[in-house]
Formats: structure tokens, C-alpha cells, sequence
């Protein structure tokens, strides 16, 4: 068991400044990427027609057509789609200085 009296060296260290940019750039790319992926839900949601296509290509292993059919949607941001009997994911990404600062993931069961 470690002591905390003991560890008093540890108390008084001194961090970084902080600079809250980075993590406001992320917040507001997260908010973009909630905002698209609403538009993907609704998109399922409201349309059975475009869900049966989605689940009908992922039933073929047509992944060029299941990538296109969610692109179609209006999203912008990087996606990364898997898919298996029992639904699919949905992995949406955002940038900040060329890395990646934020990412949502999107998991539906469609069996």
C-alpha cells in the first residue's frame, strides 16, 4: 500500500499551462459528427425502402454499395463501415491539424 504522506514530493508538481484549443476544436468536430450522424438515423429511421437496401447489399458482402448508400445520406466526415448478420457499424471521424481529434461510433442491430 502506498502512502500518500510519503509521496509529498508528488503534491507540489507543476503541469503544463493549459490550452484549451485543441480540445474546443474537437468539441465542435464532435458536434459536426453528431449532427451527421443524425442524418444518417433519420435516414433508417424514416425510410425503410433505403434500410432494406443498406441491410440487402451488407447481405451480399457488397461493402463499395453499403459505403455508397450511407455516403448518400449527406455526410461529410470519414466513415468507416463493418457489418455482420447482426447489424452494423458505423465508425464517423473528424480531423484537427491532420490528426484525428474525435471519432463517433454508431452500432445498430438489424437481427
Amino acid at each position: 500500500m502506498i502512502s500518500l504522506t510519503n509521496n509529498h514530493r508528488y503534491l507540489n508538481r507543476q503541469y503544463p499551462d493549459v490550452d484549451p484549443t485543441l480540445f474546443e476544436q474537437s468539441a465542435k468536430s464532435m458536434q459536426k459528427l453528431m449532427r451527421e450522424a443524425s442524418l444518417i438515423l433519420d435516414r433508417f429511421a424514416q425510410s425503410k425502402p433505403f434500410a432494406q437496401k443498406v441491410m440487402y447489399a451488407a447481405k451480399q458482402s457488397n461493402m463499395k454499395e453499403v459505403e455508397r448508400l450511407i455516403k448518400s445520406t449527406g455526410i461529410k466526415s470519414e466513415v468507416e463501415t463493418s457489418f455482420n448478420p447482426d447489424g452494423i457499424n458505423l465508425k464517423l471521424s473528424a480531423r484537427v491539424g491532420g490528426s484525428e481529434c474525435c471519432h463517433l461510433t454508431i452500432a445498430l442491430r438489424w437481427m
